[in-house]
């Protein structure tokens, strides 16, 4: 029988998500599929990833083999031209012609650029496709300084380009303020304060007039009033549907462009429907990727027989990092709904700004605003989205949390709740594939696709799932893994009571099997941090992770990188020029990270006791940055220099650093030490943060930078040193004994029953009195440190396992690079076929 024909055009996320869908419902289409670009569809949303450590191929949404697999025709690398209605056909740009029962639009949209003359200049361009990364990687190559034209949630993406590029950076938008849709005015002005003070010039109120040539630069803007030079401009002013098709053959479209569709995607021609970003529903264009899975959804299922589906919109609240900055816009965020009452907190010491906005009786929440803090953003968003009645005091919700905040828990969530907003995955939906047998993330991962586009609710996701099997009576197993019938930290207080010294006797005794590559690393970590032992001893090396086995982080392309410590960020000149002949040598890549240290990349494994080797020769150690251990302390330059310090930070920050390195942990760990409340060493970030006062030192902790940071909370104030350290040994080893694994100190002190209280009482009251046990372990750790690449450069068994093939001296020939500002770069999968560009080393 002939099969109907389905015709998509577009291979986008939203139209590859259709394809998906169609195939789970197990469609009886012949489908044949238009992709205009060069190759599948691929993450959008992760496109800022592509500059920093994705490939082209990290970002496809589709396998090699999914269209042959599915029997989907697919076309390449070829648009469309022409939909002919009358004859059901449409026509590509390579002179295809296809015939259709059904036609999908998905073409999604194209960047909006301003009719601004000079605006097709070379070095103008947008930020939209992998071939616009490319082409902006390649100006960038001749660019020292960049603008971004736009300041909404798009214009701010592109600019975290350019900075992730090396270029000066600028953001020039025409409104008063930066994200004038999800922020209030007060909103966008702490966050362009925030992104200001993270080196990217703001500029607001202003229009392009024109584009011409600059006088120090490619590049000049020309505002009504003023200039600003340039040597690349992007454009990210906003987005319009691909609607020409739509237009040419006569379907109705919206006001402002785009194809009108009903309640079941469906254009005006009952034949053809559209999806995502090219449709207009009830006049609102939705320029989301989680509305698009939606429509996607309910298209995929009408079209198989479900005539009872409909899209019914979608909330288009968000939560965001931009440039580093927490960005969460919930609902009715500017206050439009009539009787609206809002409650606020602007609290400049931790630089944030939480808004609510409540309906007139009191009882819902119809909007919020965050910017810097967005912990309490998955609460309120389930309040708004599920019309929850607000707690008495609803202030309270976004008040700093002293222990006694309101708490939503997830028994609290109607059915209907919506836990995944990417796509479209609702609790009821969790709650069945539990029941059917998902007992844990991945496999609810992996049936519903909830927290697998952006991550964000993978938290209340695990906590859906925890309830679910509580309340079917199911235990939910802490255990390790299934090796040991332990928590971490019950293995930890094993490990320290029953003095086990290694690996092999700790399974033997109190655990089964062989282990895995769950319960090694832990309990490599436990034994480190217990008794300190040299982590390549033969009895300890095949527990180490990649990284620990070779005292280096494995970088994308198989080489690694040596990061020596430099104390407090204090070096000699002297020492600098041993790592800049280092580098030299041996050809690596310098760079000066955040913790004011120089890292040197692109070693072969067989060169790293080598460069050690002259290293340690000149006074350096490991710096540890391979180890879940104490990284750095960071720190200003303090009281010796600074007009403002008011004690010697520097002095602090060194001391601090060479007490604690070396000491392993459940994760990383980072301090810093500022000479005075103006912060310049960022200390509230840490988890562990000192600064000076007039009186002494005020403790920080459990702070974090990474994927969601955390400022640190006041532990104690006016410590002389003696205390400060004191509290610190202390605060550490508690951490280390009874944290779970991986578990940063942020989300560690968030579990502790009875908040930062809790452990203020544990730590300087010693309210369970193992404050000398704790200072006494502390001791043997830092009286028992040796620096592990000293220890391995004179070991001949341990330089062993630094030879790349065991039967021969010969170098790894597949590390391969680029040469890019300078310095070689490890070269991506598609410049290895340019033997022009890439070297192998």
């Amino acid at each position: 029988m002939n099969r109907p024909k389905l015709v998509v055009i577009g291979n986008g996320m939203v139209g590859q998500r259709f394809l998906e869908e169609l195939i789970t419902h197990h469609h009886g289409f012949d489908i044949t599929v238009f992709c205009e670009e060069n190759r599948p569809a691929y993450d959008r949303v992760q496109l800022s990833s592509y500059f920093s450590h994705a490939s082209a191929e990290d970002l496809s949404l589709a396998s090699d083999t999914f269209f042959a697999d599915n029997n989907i025709s697919f076309l390449c690398g070829e648009s469309v031209t022409r939909i002919d209605r009358d004859s059901k056909t449409v026509v590509g740009s390579q002179g295809t012609n296809i015939d259709y029962d059904t036609l999908v639009l998905a073409t999604g949209s194209y960047p909006f650029v301003p009719p601004i003359p000079g605006r097709d200049r070379e070095a103008c361009h947008v930020y939209r496709t992998i071939d616009d990364l490319d082409a902006i990687r390649n100006s960038a190559q001749s660019s020292k300084t960049g603008v971004v034209i736009g300041g909404g949630l798009l214009g701010l993406e592109a600019a975290k380009a350019l900075k992730d590029l090396g270029l000066t950076t600028h953001v020039v938008e025409f409104a008063p303020q930066l994200m004038a849709v999800q922020l209030d005015s007060r909103g966008g002005e702490l966050l362009r304060q925030k992104v200001t003070e993270l080196g990217v010039e703001i500029h607001t109120g202003k229009a392009t007039q024109l584009i011409d040539d600059g006088d120090g630069h490619r590049h000049k803007l020309v505002f009504s009033e003023g200039e600003l030079e340039a040597d690349l401009v992007l454009f990210s002013a906003g987005i319009r549907p691909r609607d020409e098709l739509a237009k040419a053959c006569g379907l109705q479209m919206g006001e402002r462009g785009g194809v009108v569709i009903d309640n079941q995607c469906r254009s005006s021609d009952p034949d053809i429907y559209a999806i995502g970003e090219v449709a207009v529903w009830q006049g609102s264009v939705f320029g989301l990727v989680a509305p698009g899975y939606n429509m996607a959804q309910q298209l995929a299922t009408l079209l198989c027989g479900d005539a009872t589906v409909a899209f019914a919109g979608a909330d288009m609240s968000t939560k965001l990092k931009l440039l580093g900055v927490d960005v969460g816009s919930i609902g009715d965020a500017h206050a439009r709904t009539p009787g609206a009452q809002i409650c606020a907190v602007d609290d400049n010491s931790t630089g944030t700004y939480k808004k609510l906005i409540i309906s007139e009786d009191g009882r819902l929440l119809l909007g919020a605003v965050l910017v810097g803090d967005t912990s309490d953003y998955d609460t309120l968003l389930q309040y708004c989205l599920n019309r929850i009645e607000l707690p008495p005091s609803p202030l309270a919700l976004i008040l700093p949390d002293s222990g006694d905040k309101p708490v939503l828990g997830v028994d609290a969530l109607p059915a209907s709740a919506q836990i995944c907003s990417c796509n479209n995955v609702s609790k009821a939906t969790l709650c069945e594939a539990i029941s059917a047998g998902c007992t844990s993330m991945g496999a609810l991962k992996t049936e519903t696709r909830a927290s697998a586009t952006c991550g964000g609710c993978a938290t209340l996701v695990k906590q859906v799932l925890n309830a679910e099997l509580k309340r079917q009576g199911i235990h939910v197993n802490d255990h390790l893994c299934e090796h040991f019938p332990y928590t971490r930290q019950g293995l930890y207080h094993v490990v320290r009571v029953n003095q086990v010294r290694s690996f092999d006797e700790l399974v033997s005794r109190f655990g089964s099997g062989e282990g895995c590559d769950i319960c090694k690393p832990a309990a490599a970590s436990i034994l480190a941090s217990c008794w300190n032992d040299y982590i390549l001893d033969p009895k300890h090396v095949g527990l180490q992770d990649t990284n620990d086995n070779f005292l280096a982080n494995l970088q994308k392309n198989g080489s690694y990188s040596v990061v020596p410590r430099v104390p407090g960020g204090e070096i000699t000149p002297d020492k600098l020029l041993v790592l800049a002949q280092v580098a030299q040598k041996y050809d690596l890549y310098t760079k000066i990270t955040g913790g004011q240290r120089i890292d040197l990349f692109g070693a072969r494994v067989d060169q790293l006791p080598l460069i050690w080797k002259e290293l340690i020769d000149a006074g350096f150690e490991s710096g540890h940055a391979y180890g879940k251990s104490l990284r750095t302390v960071k720190s200003c330059v303090g009281s010796t220099w600074c007009r403002y310090g008011v004690q010697d930070s520097v002095r602090m920050a060194i001391f601090v650093e060479e007490r604690y390195r070396g000491l392993r942990s459940p994760h990383k760990l980072k301090m810093a030490v500022s000479g005075c409340t103006r912060e310049c060493a960022e200390a509230q970030s840490k988890d562990v943060g000192i600064i000076a006062t007039e009186k002494g030192w005020n403790m920080y902790v459990c702070g974090n930078g990474g994927m969601r940071p955390r400022h640190a909370e006041l532990f104690a104030s006016d410590l002389d040193d003696e205390s400060l350290i004191k509290y610190i040994d202390r605060l550490l080893m508690f951490y280390i004994q009874t944290a779970d694994r991986l578990q940063r100190t942020s989300v560690w002190r968030d579990n502790l029953e009875g908040g930062l209280d809790y452990l203020q009482d544990v730590i300087i009251n010693d309210s369970l009195g193992i404050a000398e046990e704790l200072e006494t372990q502390m001791q043997a750790v830092i009286d028992t440190y040796a620096c592990e690449w000293k220890r391995t450069i004179e070991d001949p068994d341990a330089l062993k396992r630094f030879r790349p093939f065991i039967n021969a001296d010969s170098a790894d020939e597949q590390v391969v690079y680029v040469r890019e500002r300078g310095q070689k770069r490890p070269a991506r999968s598609e410049e290895t076929n340019n033997i022009t560009l890439v070297e192998t080393v």
